[in-house]
């Protein structure tokens, strides 16, 4: 059973910076896409970044810049390090990773507030 763990997530202040992490466990052969996703309360959930097999990298426009993706593959972790946070940012962010053409596996999602 493959599970995606989130953490990192909690309260910071605005200008402030976070770092999540989503290890992944379980069997699972031969991740080649891991993106980041967010869902602010009653919106829809949106893309924010993603990290390919060959590490290239890509970023939605509203939080490129500010925001890196990475991963560590001898610990099955990705990576999203935030920086320069706003209250725009505040959400709940969920990791994604695809195995094969388009089998999807989801995290628990981590809560992320931004706020003075």
């Amino acid at each position: 059973q493959v599970q995606l763990v989130e953490s990192g997530g909690g309260l910071v202040q605005p200008g402030g910076s976070l770092r999540l992490s989503c290890a992944v466990s379980g069997s699972i052969f031969s991740i080649n896409d891991r993106r980041w996703y967010r869902q602010a309360p009653g919106k829809e959930r949106e893309w924010v970044a993603r990290i390919t097999s060959d590490g290239s990298t890509f970023y939605a426009d509203s939080v490129r810049g500010r925001f890196t993706i990475s991963r560590d593959n001898a610990k099955n972790t990705v990576y999203l390090q935030m920086n320069s946070l706003k209250p725009e940012d505040t959400a709940v962010y969920y990791c994604k990773v695809r195995s094969g053409l388009s089998n999807d596996y989801w995290g628990q999602g981590t809560q992320v507030t931004v706020s003075s």
